[in-house]
């Protein structure tokens, strides 16, 4: 089983605080990684504080792409805790990995790579913009989780297909509108970028929650 809980995102549950960008927390039962850290570190250290989570326990940070909305807290997260793992596309700016290997232990992802036990990268995909996933793998199927979805909804889920049936997606979808390839999904959980959130609710009314900071999901009970 792993536990998300959503810690930024534009809109937020009652209790946290929203704010344009996105991360999100998995726990799996023996290591806990932090996808993303929206633009504001100081909301986002707020915002895990009110789940209980101390972030010198995150034991790795996977950074989906070189934008300023989801590697905004990067800093702060690093000044928190001395011992994490960073896992980055490998075309983000030498200028960038070279300050993150003097205060971390810096992974740059190029292929498909397991970062945790059924935790899997999907690599760096995308032509423009160079952007990873993350595909969670469940007995029930797996789980993919976006940044802002840059490469595609067609490609993100193109890549997480060798690891089984995708049966939900979690993050930004930004302008994708191939919405096609969200059928037979059990869960659509989108926020943050997503251009086309209103038609995907109407088209998949009963599969979609919107993504808050705040939210929590257990990924093996849908």
């Amino acid at each position: 089983m792993f536990r998300l809980t959503v810690l930024y995102d534009n809109e937020a549950c009652p209790g946290f605080t929203g704010s344009w960008g996105f991360s999100a927390l998995i726990e799996t039962g023996t290591e806990t990684l932090l996808f993303d850290t929206g633009w504001d570190g100081t909301l986002l250290l707020k915002n895990m504080e009110k789940i209980g989570i101390d972030p010198a326990c995150v034991n790795k940070l996977v950074l989906s792409h070189q934008h300023w909305d989801h590697i905004g807290g990067l800093p702060e997260i690093l000044n928190a805790n001395s011992g994490i793992t960073v896992y980055v596309p490998a075309s983000f700016s030498e200028n960038l990995k070279r300050e993150i290997r003097k205060r971390a232990e810096l992974i740059e992802v190029k292929e498909s790579i397991e970062i945790s036990d059924g935790i899997w990268s999907t690599g760096e995909l995308g032509e423009k913009i160079k952007e990873q996933s993350l595909v969670l793998c469940t007995e029930k199927g797996s789980y993919v989780l976006t940044g802002c979805a840059h490469p595609g909804i067609a490609a993100i889920l193109d890549a997480a297909l060798c690891h089984g049936e995708v049966k939900g997606i979690i993050g930004g979808l930004h302008d994708d509108d191939r919405f096609e390839r969200l059928e037979g999904m059990e869960l659509i959980a989108a926020g943050h970028c997503t251009t086309h959130k209103e038609k995907i609710k109407e088209l998949f009314p009963t599969k979609f929650m919107e993504t808050q900071a705040g939210l929590k999901l257990e990924l093996t009970t849908y």
